[in-house]
């Protein structure tokens, strides 16, 4: 479970590689760790166009199991999830890097993958919602008071050969070129979700071992 990725591609090449037509967050400093409930660019259509914005990481999970945010997201099938994987709801997270902890003593390694040592811009399949609540930090709402948030997750498929001696049980769905990223904005839900797969062994590398935060 991917709950540790990394931006650390210059803005303006964010916004030629995804084609925005507009871009919302301001003067986006580079990110090399996000971790969960902070705030992150995704890309999503609006009136068919690509915006950029800065939405909060962990969408709400079904009330039953008490709302507890969830970074990532597997079954597609379930009815919770199903209305948030039309094309209304469904957008792009740029990433440079991911992490996975690797089960090692006396702690977990995290243990980062990209597609190559230069840490071209690739993007998780995500998907996004508003919801009222209280979410953020105390630092952000001091006052713990509800609000209306935008909140991200992306899909998750079984590993592949590079992530799995790592962490067997799931790795986030990559989208790597611009025919992926149409398809996952634009598609019917059926077609879009043919990408969630594991990406080739031979697409992506470990680059690095150690910190929590990507050191490139």
């Amino acid at each position: 479970m991917c709950n540790l990725y990394s931006l650390i591609t210059s803005q303006a090449e964010i916004r030629e590689a995804f084609g925005l037509v507009q871009d919302r967050t301001g003067n986006l400093p580079v990110l090399p760790a996000i971790f969960p409930d902070q705030r992150a660019p995704i890309v999503r259509l609006e009136g068919g166009e690509r915006v950029m914005e800065m939405f909060r990481w962990g969408i709400p999970g079904p009330k039953q199991f008490g709302e507890h945010p969830v970074t990532n997201v597997r079954n597609v099938k379930s009815p919770h999830w199903r209305p948030w994987l039309t094309p209304e709801h469904r957008c792009l997270v740029p990433v440079s890097s991911f992490s996975e902890y690797a089960d090692t003593k006396p702690r977990k390694t995290p243990t980062w993958f990209a597609l190559d040592d230069g840490r071209p811009p690739f993007a998780f399949a995500g998907i996004w919602r508003s919801w009222t609540g209280v979410r953020g930090t105390k630092a952000e709402n001091p006052d713990r008071e509800e609000a209306e948030h935008r909140l991200f997750s992306f899909l998750t498929c079984e590993t592949n050969g590079v992530v799995g001696p790592v962490h067997p049980k799931a790795m986030p769905v990559l989208l790597t070129t611009p025919e992926e990223w149409r398809t996952w904005l634009e598609a019917p839900t059926e077609v879009a979700l043919a990408l969630q797969r594991p990406l080739p062994d031979e697409a992506m590398k470990i680059v690095a071992t150690g910190p929590r935060r990507d050191p490139a």
